[in-house]
């Protein structure tokens, strides 16, 4: 790629629409890409630009309804470049402009500045020091004249917005590179974990791996603690990969076994997947609350009035209510009924359907320990911990849980908070925690957002330093207000034009972003827009397999790739008959 090549020329536009750029007559639009970051050499000004549409123009309608028979190559040729052009779209998200036009400024100053400073791929801390008196980037207020020429993105420029994964000044994570360049895109992990999160796109578009990437990112950078709630059992340890041909990939204990730990509520599942060292996780009775039935009264089929009833045994008898209710009799109901006016059809429904709970492997009428502190004296200090439901991964179970320990972890941390309010010690400052939850639409629609701690904690942002990590493939049903408080949203492919509309809820810009979002490849292709980064940019995501381990820090990479060509040896062995 010739970054210094001109593509076209800015015929007209607008700030509101964007800008409409014509192609050169040696630029094919067969090279043209939704999704592009290209750049606008204005002036006085660099714009940052990312290509929404690509069309074809002609200078005469009658070429349009009478066109050259297809072999007729020559007139063909002829046409191409003066009366047949190539035209695209292209939005402006950023402009580089200097503070002062003192001397005056040429669209090439740039690159002067940038050769004067000697820039280099890993480089860019003298340039940027250099510059930042000079120019700054900023949101785009104006656009381009006539005639400003278009090239393609430089690694220079990518740098210059993106920042790279070294920078000693931030906690940048490389998601991934551009779709026809190698050069990292970083995301700013410190503003990533100041907000709740998405990751979006629909089933088996790679959710998964972008989720295990971003995971390993804050953890490898130190930049919050992590609580993941891992419904199928695909971020602890390994977990198989999607294709014909059968693999796994590490999970995060594998990755960083002094950071990451994990706990079960299925210990069976757990060994059967060769787990090590898992630590069993119940849950007592006492721990759950009204509130966490009705979080899943539709999993328990319960009506408002046995909720309503079940309020009465909770001011009744306190934290023992599920307990007590479960060993009332008939003749014990109706003594409870007569005395405190309650309903008891429905408080006899609210017994039976409670009665469920029993056969859950890890609902106990009382626990050997409280496993919720010992979670949190986890995450104060400093350890990442995992979640695993095993064979528990049905819906009841995984909201049941879900809501439950997040309850209480936040409640912890809005007393933390607090401490350090007053105090202003350092020491007293609770480490920012991010909660990574599935199917997330399950607990953020609009018809339960506010009954479960997480529409909570999504509209707090990080007031209480406790932020979301959302992972899910129906945007569409989150609660339009939390979807507008998703900080940063990574989506791949999605097809529905309700999921695609969610995803730029509360986003200004948003409807010449669509298209680029519905272009997507099915795999390894990720739009990133919001608050980490500076920018919304289309990226061919990273890969997570050895090399990613070998850059994250594992130590054990080697003998994987030595134990997979092992495998693939004896696999070989067994095919010619040996």
């Amino acid at each position: 790629m010739n970054s210094e090549r001109p593509l076209g020329s800015v015929i007209q536009g607008s700030l509101s629409k964007g800008l409409e750029v014509k192609l050169h007559p040696d630029v094919s639009v067969e090279e043209m890409r939704v999704g592009k970051f290209l750049v606008v050499r204005g002036a006085r000004s660099h714009f940052f630009c990312l290509l929404t549409d690509v069309c074809l123009g002609t200078t005469n309608e009658r070429i349009s309804m009478n066109p050259p028979h297809p072999e007729d190559t020559f007139m063909q040729e002829v046409l191409a470049g003066s009366s047949t052009y190539g035209k695209i779209e292209l939005s402006p998200m950023l402009m580089l402009t200097p503070e002062a036009d003192e001397g005056g400024w040429s669209p090439n100053s740039l690159l002067k500045t940038s050769a004067n400073n000697g820039l280099k791929t890993n480089g860019l801390a003298s340039y940027q020091a250099n510059t930042t008196g000079e120019m700054q980037l900023r949101p785009v207020k104006t656009i381009p004249s006539h005639f400003s020429q278009v090239h393609d993105a430089s690694e220079r420029d990518f740098r210059l917005v993106f920042g790279w994964e070294d920078d000693p000044h931030r906690r940048n994570f490389a998601i991934g590179q551009p779709l026809d360049m190698n050069v990292p895109v970083c995301i700013d992990l410190d503003r990533f974990v100041e907000r709740s999160n998405g990751v979006f796109g629909k089933s088996g578009t790679g959710k998964s791996f972008l989720t295990r990437l971003l995971l390993s990112g804050i953890i490898r950078k130190q930049a919050a603690v992590n609580l993941i709630f891992d419904m199928h059992s695909e971020y602890g340890w390994e977990a198989a990969t999607e294709g014909k041909q059968f693999s796994t990939v590490k999970g995060l204990r594998q990755l960083f076994p002094n950071e990451v730990e994990v706990y079960t509520l299925d210990p069976e599942s757990t060994r059967r997947r060769g787990v090590r060292d898992a630590q069993e996780l119940y849950l007592a009775y006492d721990q759950i609350e009204v509130e966490d039935i009705r979080l899943v009264s539709r999993e328990l089929n319960l009506s408002e009035a046995s909720i309503e009833n079940a309020i009465i045994l909770r001011n009744e008898f306190g934290t023992t209510w599920i307990t007590q209710l479960l060993a009332m009799s008939n003749e014990d109901i109706q003594m409870f009924c007569d005395e405190k006016r309650g309903n008891k059809a429905s408080i006899m429904a609210l017994q039976r359907k409670l009665g469920l709970l029993d056969e859950l492997k890890y609902i106990r009428n009382s626990c050997p320990q409280n496993y919720v502190k010992q979670i949190l004296d986890k995450l104060n200090a400093g350890k990442h911990l995992v979640i695993e439901f095993g064979s528990q991964s049905n819906m009841l179970s995984y909201m049941l849980v879900t809501n439950v320990l997040s309850r209480r972890i936040h409640r912890a941390y809005v007393e933390k908070s607090e401490i350090f309010l007053q105090t202003k010690n350092p020491s007293d400052r609770p480490r920012q925690l991010v909660i990574t939850i599935e199917e997330a639409h399950r607990f953020l629609d609009s018809a339960t957002v506010r009954q479960t701690i997480f529409g909570t904690i999504a509209r707090e942002m990080r007031k209480y330093f406790v932020t979301l990590l959302v992972v899910d493939q129906r945007p569409s049903g989150i609660d339009n207000e939390v979807m507008s408080q998703i900080g940063t949203r990574i989506t791949a492919l999605l097809n529905d034009e309700k999921d695609i509309d969610a995803i730029f809820t509360g986003v200004s810009g948003g409807q010449n972003l669509k298209s680029v979002l519905s272009k997507l490849d099915s795999k390894q292709q990720a739009l990133v827009l919001g608050h980490a980064v500076p920018m919304p940019v289309v990226v061919q995501t990273r890969a997570y397999d050895a090399k990613f381990y070998q850059e994250v820090g594992d130590m054990d990479w080697q003998g994987m790739e030595t134990d997979l060509l092992l495998t693939a040896a004896e696999s070989a062995k067994l095919d010619l008959g040996f």
